[in-house]
């Protein structure tokens, strides 16, 4: 044997060394599927796949047969088995609710999530197991921070029927009516400030967030206050008798109309608009300005 071929026997891998590297790489992913608890093995394996992308939870018991991943504020969804990944939105159909929006204002309460929300799978330095780095949501998908116009606008409430409205408050009170989602944070705080104002709020809610199966349960309550206030709460609501929804759906087609595609909106007597959350000092001002 020459010298020149006991070079290249040496530098040449044996098979025993490859079927070792393999055996350890499998051996990783093995010990994922012992585990007898499917997030902890999902974790596992996501460790396995995407090293640089920190998960901060996981359920796989929210949506049947998809585990949902938490990265930081990211969020995206697995198999049981980690191998297929999705980004984007989950939608229950039969809630008409999207889940995905409503579980990434729940996890950004700082955020207004418009027309739709962002699934962006990977933390900054993410990757994944060929290095690439998973591809963000499209642009009509995005989370966006409450924006306020420079210059509140006007808007005619003269063509909404009476129906849709969830009249509370104090009724002696001045008038305020407010577009909502009860799946929004920032309706939520508002609802808060209107209830220490004394005013009288006409509430038209609006699905911005998939809620419309919750607005037809709080619409449809013997007491529509106190439903209004538990669902703000997060209680659950006893499902109600069936009743008739169609000022929702006024509610819905005039949001479409004026491009009311997120909440809160806030219109006052003579039709100045505010978009937004704003505290009670604001408000207070803002009322008192009412033109005659």
């Amino acid at each position: 044997m020459s010298a020149i071929e006991r070079v290249r026997r040496l530098a040449r891998p044996s098979r025993l060394a490859v079927a070792a590297a393999l055996g350890l790489s499998v051996a990783g992913i093995a010990l994922a599927a012992d585990t007898s608890n499917p997030e902890e093995q999902v974790r596992a394996l996501l460790k396995a796949r995407l090293p640089k992308t920190p998960v901060s939870a996981v359920d796989c018991g929210k949506i049947a047969g998809l585990c949902e991943i938490t990265a930081g504020s990211n969020l995206f969804y697995v198999d049981s088995g980690a191998r297929y990944l999705v980004i984007g939105r989950i939608y229950d159909m039969q809630t008409r609710q999207d889940i995905t929006a409503a579980r990434l204002l729940e996890m950004n309460p700082d955020m207004l999530v418009g027309a739709a929300a962002r699934a962006n799978a990977a933390a900054p330095g993410g990757d994944l197991d060929a290095g690439a780095e998973l591809a963000a949501a499209p642009a009509s998908a995005r989370v966006e921070k409450t924006t306020l116009p420079a210059k509140p606008r006007m808007l005619s409430l003269a063509d909404l029927p009476k129906d849709g409205a969830i009249v509370w408050g104090n009724p002696a009170g001045q008038t305020v009516t407010v577009f909502t989602d009860f799946r929004c944070g920032y309706c939520r705080a508002l609802t808060g400030v209107l209830r220490e104002m004394n005013v009288r709020v006409v509430e038209r809610p609006i699905s911005v967030l998939g809620s419309r199966d919750l607005a037809d349960r709080v619409y449809c309550s013997r007491n529509r206050e106190a439903a209004l206030h538990a669902a703000y709460a997060g209680e659950a609501l006893k499902a109600p008798g069936s009743c008739d929804t169609s000022g929702l759906d006024a509610n819905e087609a005039f949001a479409h109309r004026h491009g009311l595609n997120g909440t809160p909106v806030i219109v006052r007597s003579d039709g100045a608009v505010l978009e937004g959350y704003r505290p009670r000092a604001f408000l207070e001002n803002w009322l008192k300005d009412v033109r005659s």
